[in-house]
């Protein structure tokens, strides 16, 4: 008896989709006279158009077909409009299903690569409970019967992600085939197009459903291949089966707008099923969802808030405890005291020595009005002790240094008898003069200080603002990461240059083996690695459109991208364009290393 897909789906609408295709198959087994298959199939439809939908409004630009530049292609693509608007749905179908296919691709190809102990860490502990449970289970019964159990899981580990691997890269490589024969397809009935539209449109939609079956008949098979040791438990229910042209039609030398139109809407419903198709056997073989490969650290944070939410409850005043509010209360006085010492004050402080400095000041130690007191109060003295000593009035010009001199000289005269002189002598005279010079160097180093302490009053309150200043930055660097996420190609940092120029080797890689292929004439092969190139052009393609726009290189850039595409374009050609472009355009460039 057959069983649901457990691990079927993308989010909800792939899910619904599998489940749809299931139930409608478990149902028409019991009822032959399937009148409700219409119902089902809409729920279906409605679910995978929403979703294509979606993905088509993601996709603003891809790769352009390979249509002629000339100035007649334009009105060629006027009068043809619905058949390129097919043609485009086509290719961005590929393209998205294989970029879905290739991040799965890659998923797998990174565990594989890891060591015998990841893979084991992987099959027991990244797959869910359920599967944590059952291997836990079944290593330790077979390290106690055998002794070998870490031996078989590794076994089992790598056979679970070859076949995952090699299921992947088979699909990819049709794909990619079905993808390059459209595309040659395209680029062959361009000229055509041009000198006789009508009759090329009939021809081109007999040729896209020829294709159509072909890729059936190459992964149409893949419902019915399930191998008895298989890791994937569930088995595809619905073949892949593409809707075909009337015979009426592929032998019609010129159609109708009815037919056109007919055969327009069967591709689009090959289209559709396509996605189905590919949905659910991709669905099966896809990578861990992220809430399953991190079950255990999920499962620990959810147990760990839940202790931390029991002792939160302890303490609120739901128990009758008032701790949680003194804490807030602490917390909130804390937080007003760090903004008012560290971020209001200081500022204030800044705009007040900004715009006030020298207009409003707040009298300080010492004033200059006091110190030129002390000053002239001085300079009488030593004018009066000159006077009296030489005995004549001084001069008009002489200096206070000059005239502390003549002080100093009577005042080591006077020092000769000092008992005598400090009664009846100049000696006390003396010693009062020196006071008061000792008196105004003291004042004048008070106003130095205070002036020096005033110019720094601006620096003393940048310095207290500094801890905001910093926590501020901080927390501007984490938001800006966070919004910016500069992983993918499309980004501006040198992780996203990092994975432009990865397309570009890519593309060089497979345009290379195309030339191999070609050489060996594997035609099969060689259409698989243009599919690739063209892949790799896609993405390039999506990734420097916005970044080629802001700096002027778009059109030129553009045209590179165009020209690595022609499948008739000569592998030399091809290398020197990769080379240009990794030399010459700024967004493919490697950001200088910081010393």
């Amino acid at each position: 008896m057959d069983s649901p897909p457990e691990n079927a789906g993308k989010g909800l609408k792939p899910t619904i989709s599998v489940y749809t295709e299931y139930l409608s198959n478990r149902i028409s087994s019991y009822f032959p006279a399937a009148s409700y298959s219409n119902f089902l199939s809409r729920i279906s439809n409605f679910y995978r158009g929403s979703s294509g939908t979606s993905k088509r409004r993601r996709r603003i630009t891809s790769l352009p077909l390979p249509f002629p530049s000339s100035a007649e292609s334009s009105t060629v693509v006027c009068e043809a409009s619905r058949t390129v608007g097919v043609l485009e749905d086509i290719m961005e179908c590929i393209f998205l299903n294989m970029h879905y296919i290739q991040k799965n691709l890659e998923y797998w190809q990174s565990k594989a690569q890891g060591s015998n102990a990841k893979r084991a860490y992987f099959m027991i502990c990244e797959r869910g409970p359920y599967a944590f449970f059952n291997g836990t289970t079944q290593l330790l019964s077979d390290c106690v019967g055998e002794g070998c159990g870490m031996q078989h899981t590794y076994c089992l580990a790598s056979s679970y992600i070859s076949e995952r691997i090699n299921f992947l890269s088979s699909l990819r490589y049709h794909l990619a085939t079905f993808l390059a024969q459209i595309y040659m397809k395209v680029d062959k009935v361009g000229e055509e197009l041009v000198k006789d539209p009508e009759k090329s449109l009939s021809s081109l939609l007999v040729d896209m459903n020829d294709l159509f079956l072909k890729l059936e008949a190459s992964i149409g098979h893949f419902h019915a291949v399930r191998q008895q040791s298989s890791s994937v438990d569930e088995s595809y229910s619905f073949p892949l089966i593409f809707e075909k042209l009337p015979e009426v039609n592929q032998e019609g030398s010129q159609w109708t707008d009815c037919e056109t139109r007919d055969a327009i809407n069967l591709i689009y419903q090959n289209v559709d099923r396509l996605n189905t198709y590919l949905a659910a056997i991709v669905t099966i073989h896809r990578k861990p969802r992220r809430v399953t490969r991190y079950w255990i650290p999920y499962t620990c944070g959810i147990v760990g808030i839940s202790i931390c939410s029991l002792w939160l409850l302890r303490h609120s005043s739901l128990v009758g405890s008032s701790d949680i509010d003194n804490w807030i209360r602490e917390a909130k006085e804390s937080t007003v005291s760090f903004w008012n010492d560290h971020v209001e004050q200081p500022l204030i402080s800044i705009r007040d020595d900004l715009f006030y400095t020298f207009r409003k000041r707040q009298k300080g130690a010492m004033e200059p009005e006091e110190v030129q007191l002390t000053a002239d109060s001085l300079h009488r003295m030593l004018q009066a002790f000159t006077e009296q000593t030489k005995g004549e009035k001084a001069p008009p010009n002489a200096t206070d240094q000059e005239m502390l001199e003549i002080v100093m000289m009577r005042y080591e005269k006077e020092l000769m008898h000092p008992i005598q002189n400090l009664f009846s002598g100049e000696l006390s005279r003396a010693l009062l003069i020196q006071v008061q010079k000792l008196k105004l160097d003291i004042e004048e180093a008070m106003l130095e200080l205070d002036q020096i302490l005033r110019a720094n009053e601006i620096n003393f309150a940048i310095l207290a603002a500094l801890p905001a200043f910093f926590l501020s930055l901080i927390v501007i660097m984490l938001v800006r990461a966070w919004f910016k996420q500069d992983k993918k190609a499309e980004g501006r940092g040198r992780v996203a240059r990092i994975q432009r120029r990865l397309l570009i080797v890519e593309v060089e890689r497979k345009i290379m083996q195309l030339e191999s292929y070609k050489e060996q004439g594997q035609e099969k092969d060689a259409q698989c690695m243009l599919g690739l190139a063209l892949y790799y052009l896609d993405r390039l393609y999506c990734a420097v459109e916005g970044h080629a726009r802001a700096t002027g290189e778009w059109i030129i850039l553009r045209q590179d991208i165009i020209d690595l595409a022609k499948p008739d374009l000569q592998t030399a050609h091809k290398l020197r364009i990769t080379s240009r472009m990794e030399r010459v355009y700024d967004c493919l460039l490697p950001l200088p290393k910081t010393q």
